[in-house]
């Protein structure tokens, strides 16, 4: 069961033996991933521990305070799992989340709201192709490009490496959000690699929480179609696969290293057939 911090804290100082049991900046890397979060704890609500004193599995309730003022209490996993599909900063906080949903009005005397019939299953989207899973194509459901990096990216990889920057899909065997596709950010369909770019986004909503589950879940997809993927993790995001690459910016040394991890992929033979 989640304990107050100060009891938690104690128990860590008798069970350690030491008066300081985590030093500042233990966990400094693993929450650099959530800025939000970071604007909203004070130690000062939290008995002078800070936040990278704080393990981000633990088992503790924490004093959090929203940028409009209001205060509750989460554990560290309440608060990285909270923002869901909603794109908005007011989803880190339960009752900024709450006033932001519209509230249903009752005319007349008060009397029971009539229960909402269970929704069925949405159904599948009916333009994927039929092709054999694993195949590579060009798809109308496809979002656009998030971002003007991404497009650089994909820009700079094709001067030096040749494919089709125009196929943006991978057919899969299992849904994925009402689809039997995945989209990566680029797609290498000779190689069978899907590449990724991934940041936390203006407002620290992207790809933390349930968003990154469901990017674990598009890379189970595609390794179980026979693809392998590459996520370039920028912002502090930690590396969720075996080729995941760290970087801070797109730069010719970037381009390297992922040539570099196409090769540890695919074999430099293969690759360097590729190259321009």
């Amino acid at each position: 069961m989640p304990e107050p911090v100060n009891q938690w804290w104690a128990r860590r100082q008798f069970s350690r033996g030491r008066a300081v049991p985590y030093e500042v900046g233990t966990y400094r890397a693993g929450w650099a991933a959530y800025p939000e979060l970071i604007r909203q704890y004070h130690p000062e609500l939290n008995h002078g521990i800070v936040l990278s004193q704080i393990p981000l599995a633990a088992d503790v309730f924490l004093c959090w305070e929203c940028a409009v003022g209001h205060r509750f209490a989460a554990t560290p996993t309440e608060q990285r799992e909270r923002p869901g599909q909603v794109r908005r900063r007011s989803a880190w906080c339960p009752e900024c989340s709450a006033l932001a949903r519209p509230q249903p009005v009752v005319l007349g005397e008060a009397r029971a709201l009539p229960r909402k019939p269970r929704r069925p299953a949405p159904a599948l989207c009916a333009t994927t192709p039929d092709l054999p899973t694993g195949s590579a194509f060009v798809s109308e459901c496809a979002p656009k490009p998030a971002s003007a990096v991404e497009g650089r990216l994909r820009t700079e990889l094709g001067a030096v490496i040749d494919f089709d920057p125009a196929v943006n899909a991978v057919k899969v065997s299992r849904p994925f959000f009402r689809h039997t596709e995945v989209w990566p950010d680029i797609v290498f369909p000779e190689l069978r690699v899907a590449l990724e770019y991934d940041t936390v986004g203006r407002h620290g909503l992207e790809h933390v929480g349930k968003r990154q589950d469901a990017d674990l879940r598009k890379d189970r997809a595609l390794r179980a179609a026979g693809w392998e993927v590459i996520r370039i993790r920028t912002g502090k995001l930690e590396p969720l696969g075996p080729h995941d690459l760290a970087l801070s910016s797109v730069s010719a040394k970037s381009i390297a290293r992922i040539i570099d991890e196409l090769r540890a992929i695919r074999g430099a033979l293969f690759v360097d057939a590729y190259l321009r």
